[in-house]
């Protein structure tokens, strides 16, 4: 089963059709149905390890200021707590709690699998970021997730290896500022080489504007630990407004061919630039 590593930025792209949603819908075209599906989403960073046990996650939208049809928008995919005693399992010694009742999927996880698994039938269960835990940490749990793959889960990364707020300019909707591009390069010559070497990235001289915060750029190192032998694919790449990056990989599997078209929507009017939550 493939593991796979999207960007999602603006949780608008859930009502859009733009050449990332268009591959992410790919995504989920070419990959063998899975058993269930684990998200490692931006949006689920806390204090602890921990997954989703409940038999019926809630869809949580996780933002605010956006149109009522966003806020409308439910994935009511089911849980697997079968799934996060798996996860918990794999993990050891380090310890995984298991969470039936304060989480849900949060818009890193429903925004993206609203293109990739549309109707919603495939179990999906996420797995929290452990906000005081190192780099090095979150590469390693990714890679005790490998088993998984060979049961049937497709496990989901999502977040953005660029991703600085403070920078957006929606002036710029489809292009990236040049050290944001330099990073996003310097990132895929390393997921594309050796994919473990991806914690190592923080010694870039872009990584601290680039990775102002952790949150988005954690994911990507669930998706890195699990490529022990094999590089990650670009599934599709791009930047928007000046500070964010889009690239999405690929690990294992048939990847879909690279998207063209329009980019990712800006902020409707009035929602503020610098919501963390995007």
């Amino acid at each position: 089963m493939p593991a796979v590593f999207l960007g999602h930025g603006n949780p608008m792209n859930a009502l859009d059709r733009n050449r990332y949603t268009e591959a992410w819908a790919a995504v989920g075209r070419a990959a063998p149905r899975p058993r269930a599906i684990l998200v490692i989403s931006a949006h689920w960073y806390t204090n602890a390890t921990a997954v989703t046990a409940m038999p019926r996650p809630r869809t949580i939208h996780d933002f605010y200021g956006f149109p009522d049809e966003l806020f409308a928008v439910d994935y009511p995919a089911p849980g697997l707590p079968e799934l996060a005693e798996q996860v918990a399992d794999v993990a050891r010694p380090q310890w995984v709690g298991c969470d039936t009742d304060s989480w849900g999927l949060d818009h890193g996880t429903w925004s993206v699998l609203v293109h990739a698994f549309p109707d919603a039938s495939i179990p999906v269960v996420q797995l929290s970021l452990n906000a005081f835990e190192p780099l090095d940490y979150h590469l390693e749990l990714g890679r005790k997730l490998a088993p998984l793959r060979s049961d049937g889960v497709l496990i989901v990364g999502s977040g953005n290896i660029v991703h600085n707020l403070r920078a957006v300019d929606f002036g710029q909707p489809d292009a990236g500022y040049d050290w944001a591009v330099r990073f996003d390069e310097a990132a895929r010559e390393v997921l594309m080489r050796s994919p473990t070497e991806a914690a190592a990235l923080d010694a870039h001289p872009d990584f601290a504007a680039a990775v102002p915060t952790p949150d988005h750029y954690l994911p990507l190192l669930y998706i890195a630990g699990l490529a022990d032998t094999e590089p990650l694919v670009p599934i599709v790449d791009g930047h928007c407004a000046g500070s964010i990056s889009m690239a999405a990989y690929q690990l294992g599997g048939t990847c879909p061919p690279q998207s063209s078209g329009s980019g990712a929507p800006g902020l409707p009017a009035g929602v503020p630039a610098l919501d963390s939550n995007m």
